[in-house]
């Protein structure tokens, strides 16, 4: 969803853009939002794993000779390298082909790949401050987001949510998360507002809502409009803090406890010190302990409203445009 968010903003300024990317989520957005997508196979590495190791770097050499050769036939000024398992084996490729690389980083660490490619790096966008990687090398743009929606009143209306009512929001990500599933449920089943949940389709089956009152979807398309409807979010914390921020929400945070290098952790800290969010280690998150949290904050409708204000004071509102003059920068230089 970042490097969509980059791609419009580079189509806007006249660039062609075309996606390389694997067989995840990329295989539908990418082509939906209008755009050519080359694939690679390739498989995350297994580090503690020596054969998985070894089977993954050959899928990663043949991925290489892949990329150069998508490469050679698009000739592109410029690349892209938005992390993960792709950007490592396509980032190597435009280096040997002298093919200037940009790198974003949308978590409050380096990805494997990221780490392996900054050195050679025209330039790398941090989504967060990050200690040791100052200098020129670097700018902190933040995380692209799509533009938040601003129409409050068509957005409540879209759930069915009265102007007066308080609306809280559930959701963990495209997956759903959990253990946030089933404390939500046990936790506001006799809540007087209204909660707004999406599950994910992997666990909604097994779930019900409690009462009338209580919205427990699998999805929500046009995800801005849930944000924006809300008065309190209870989200996980990797990469839609920018959205929580982009629309001015106070948020309580349940660290995915298993993020590569407890990025998630990182992330909510770092909301929580700009007095943004309460957080919640997953460990302790309780049903009781939950409403306890929900049920503070929205008696205390001051804080509510400091903190909405410090969230909006997070947003990056232009880190898509910022990372698109970027890679256009390295485009143009000899």
């Amino acid at each position: 969803m970042p490097a969509l968010a980059v791609a419009d903003a580079l189509r806007a300024e006249g660039a062609e853009v075309t996606f390389i990317g694997g067989e995840r989520a990329e295989l539908e957005l990418v082509p939906k939002a209008g755009y050519e997508l080359r694939r690679l196979r390739v498989k995350p590495l297994r580090r503690r794993r020596i054969a998985a190791a070894v089977g993954t770097g050959l899928v990663a050499g043949h991925a290489v000779a892949r990329a150069r050769s998508i490469l050679g036939d698009l000739r592109p000024a410029a690349s892209l390298g938005a992390g993960g398992y792709v950007a490592g084996p396509v980032g190597l490729a435009a280096l040997t082909l002298g093919v200037p690389l940009v790198l974003m980083e949308a978590d409050s660490h380096l990805g494997l790949s990221n780490r392996l490619l900054t050195p050679f790096a025209a330039r790398v966008c941090l989504a967060f401050p990050l200690a040791g990687r100052e200098g020129a090398r670097y700018r902190v743009t933040g995380r692209p987001v799509p533009p938040p929606a601003t129409d409050r009143a068509r957005a409540r209306a879209r759930f069915g949510i009265a102007p007066e009512e308080t609306c809280v929001l559930v959701f963990g990500g495209s997956q759903g998360a959990r253990s946030i599933n089933h404390a939500a449920i046990e936790a506001f089943a006799g809540a007087d507002y209204h909660v707004l949940h999406a599950a994910g389709a992997r666990d909604l089956p097994a779930l019900s809502a409690p009462r009338p009152g209580y919205d427990l979807r699998g999805f929500i398309p046009e995800f801005g409009d849930a944000l924006l409807a809300s008065d309190l979010v209870i989200a996980r914390a990797g990469g839609s803090l920018f959205e929580i921020a982009a629309h001015g929400r106070p948020a309580v945070l349940i660290p995915y406890p298993f993020a590569t290098a407890d990025h998630q952790s990182a992330n909510a800290r770092h909301m929580q010190r700009a007095g943004a969010a309460a957080v919640i280690p997953d460990h302790e998150l309780t049903p009781v302990r939950l409403a306890q949290e929900v049920g503070a904050l929205l008696a205390d409708p001051v804080r509510v409203a400091t903190m909405g204000r410090a969230s909006a004071a997070m947003a990056k509102p232009h880190a898509a445009g910022d990372i698109a003059h970027e890679v256009l920068a390295a485009a143009r230089r000899p």
